[in-house]
């Protein structure tokens, strides 16, 4: 957030009129976003070990096409973000992930300098590169895929002539599967909050 907030604000100087996006644009956006997974992330091991998930930052990528000047359709990606996870507080493994979403988006004022927008899709995420440690090492854990809605809300601001600045934030529906050493051991509910801020190019 201390990385985001300053780079908005400066950038949110140099509002200026829109050109209204039209059927058939694209808009490329390049990113930095948090994810902030739920507090909760569940119990493993019938119970007796409770598990977290920490917070990750890194790059993201958005390609929207526009269908009609009010709805588009988007694909968003990522560098991976890397996350810890503890049992009963104690560090326990490293993974990384990657959380490819497809949306379809409702743009209320397109042809504004200000745009608030709504999203709603299909999230698919991929754990990959575990590193266990403290009471999980010498183990293998696996991390399996999930697939849920995500929710998108945000605002985009027109800059100069097709340069656009968006804030966003969304709820995806994470779940994964836990083993160790072959054998489940419980799910892990991450249902992160995604939120942070892109330079956009329509073209």
């Amino acid at each position: 957030m201390k990385t985001i907030l300053p780079l908005a604000m400066a950038l949110l100087g140099g509002l200026s009129a829109a050109s209204a996006a039209e059927p058939g644009d694209w808009e490329l956006k390049v990113g930095v976003h948090a994810v902030d997974p739920a507090s909760d992330n569940g119990r493993l091991a019938g119970g007796t070990l409770e598990a977290g998930v920490d917070d990750a930052v890194g790059a993201t990528f958005v390609l929207e096409y526009r269908v009609r000047p009010h709805l588009g359709l988007e694909v968003l990606a990522a560098l991976p973000f890397k996350h810890e996870v503890t049992l009963d507080g104690g560090k326990a493994a490293t993974v990384r992930q990657l959380p490819p979403t497809v949306s379809a988006q409702w743009h209320f004022i397109p042809q504004g300098t200000v745009d608030p927008f709504v999203g709603l899709g299909l999230n698919y995420t991929r754990f990959f590169s575990i590193d266990e440690t403290g009471p999980l090492d010498g183990t293998r854990v696996e991390l399996g895929d999930s697939w849920g809605l995500a929710a998108h809300a945000g605002v985009a601001f027109a800059l100069q002539d097709r340069w656009s600045l968006t804030l966003d934030l969304r709820w995806i529906d994470i779940e994964s599967e836990v083993k160790v050493n072959g054998v489940k051991v419980g799910t892990v509910d991450i249902d992160p909050l995604v939120y942070g801020a892109a330079l956009g190019y329509r073209f």
